[in-house]
């Protein structure tokens, strides 16, 4: 008795986004190819992210063994003041961990002849019920479904939807990981085993623990993660992203690649607008980075056999604590979806319809959520009570209320 070819799924993006969707995929019995145009490995990249339930749930229902523990908790949020005064403190558990955890985790879930580096897409064509991907280095991977994970500057939307293109926010993040024992003891006693904000007029910091690079949670080998909200007029961004060797970038400035001259001035700015926990934070870094906040919302998810999903069709602020788990939650649903063995008698197409009708409601309340969070942090430093920030423990497997 001969068995029938299990489906197959081309994944263009090898980041999170991709990897989650490959490693759910295959455990709803897909067969699964991801590609990633960047030849090298990726987990130097990002910083911390909130561990949200959507992501524990994705990564449980793929196999994904992600260590033990998969984050640092904080028990209690606090925000500062400009002299460093705590002004309030709520009772929050939560768990915070590192990008490059979960991006190892999801990726040594899959068997590595699955994973191609090097690979630029450059478009497809649709053959019927199947796709036919084409790179740049004219290879040619046909499939039943194409997905597009590839980010906030996805070549497969910049296909389907040419006019849907990212539009800058006004302010970007600063970012920098810090070493625990590298922290002066003042401001790790501020910090330690808490989630720490200050808001000024214009801006909003934020700070806590993650694993170190190595995905260690023990004590005194951990990382201070801190993100800085700041406005720029877009003039100001375009020189900005002008990295070292003058080269101009259109996404972010990764670590390492930042103007000494902008650390410098970085540094001094933190001296004028910042206190002194987060002042330390910043002088303490020795690679800060920088990203864009951007707003993106695809009106589409689904075109035929081809779909996108995470930043590649919605890109909310980070101010919800979303992304990854928005990434996170697209991938599982469309696995749940997908899976043939659930008996509905629905067809792939029937089944994309009712996956993407779900989650473009989901990516427009997110999205939504997190303009109306960035409006409040960015204009005027907002009354205690109306404080809404990073890491509010959003999940999306239900609406946002």
């Amino acid at each position: 008795m001969k068995h029938q070819p299990l489906p197959r799924a081309v994944v263009i993006g090898g980041s999170l986004g991709g990897l989650f969707a490959a490693t759910s995929l295959r455990a709803a019995g897909w067969h699964v190819e991801v590609f990633e145009s960047s030849p090298n490995q990726l987990d130097t990249r990002g910083g911390g992210i909130v561990l949200q339930p959507d992501v524990l749930q994705a990564a449980r229902y793929a196999g994904a063994a992600l260590p033990s523990p998969a984050g640092v908790r904080s028990g209690e949020r606090i925000y500062l003041d400009r002299g460093d005064n705590i002004v309030e403190r709520l009772d929050m558990p939560q768990t915070q961990t590192a990008w490059s955890l979960l991006y190892r985790a999801m990726k040594d879930a899959l068997p590595a002849q699955s994973l191609h580096a090097g690979e630029t897409f450059v478009d497809f064509e649709q053959d019927g019920d199947e796709v036919v991907a084409r790179f740049e280095s004219g290879r040619a991977e046909r499939g039943d479904l194409l997905i597009g994970a590839d980010g906030i500057r996805s070549t497969l939307r910049q296909r389907l939807l040419p006019d849907v293109t990212p539009a800058y926010a006004g302010y970007v993040a600063w970012r920098g990981l810090v070493p625990e024992q590298a922290l002066p003891a003042p401001a790790a006693d501020m910090l330690r085993e808490r989630f720490a904000f200050q808001h000024g007029d214009g801006h909003s910091a934020l700070a806590y623990l993650i694993p170190g690079e190595r995905d260690e949670t023990r004590v005194g080998e951990r990382r201070w993660n801190w993100v800085w909200y700041r406005r720029y007029s877009e003039d100001v961004l375009t020189r900005l992203l002008v990295d070292r060797y003058g080269m101009a970038r259109t996404g972010s400035l990764p670590p390492g690649m930042m103007k000494q001259a902008d650390i410098d001035r970085l540094r001094n700015d933190a001296q004028a607008e910042l206190g002194p926990t987060f002042r330390a934070l910043v002088d303490s870094t020795a690679d800060p980075f920088m990203q864009p906040i951007v707003d993106l919302r695809a009106p589409r998810m689904v075109f035929g056999r081809a779909l996108l999903i995470g930043d590649a069709a919605a890109v909310p602020r980070p101010h919800t604590a979303g992304s990854t788990a928005k990434a996170a939650a697209n991938a599982h649903s469309l696995a749940l979806a997908l899976d043939l063995a659930n008996g509905s008698g629905l067809s792939i197409d029937e089944r994309l319809a009712r996956w993407e009708a779900l989650q473009v409601q989901r990516s427009k309340q997110m999205t939504d959520l997190g303009i109306s969070l960035g409006k409040r942090l960015m204009t005027v430093a907002p009354p205690l009570s109306q404080r809404f920030s990073a890491a509010s423990g959003i999940s999306i497997q239900t609406p946002i209320r």
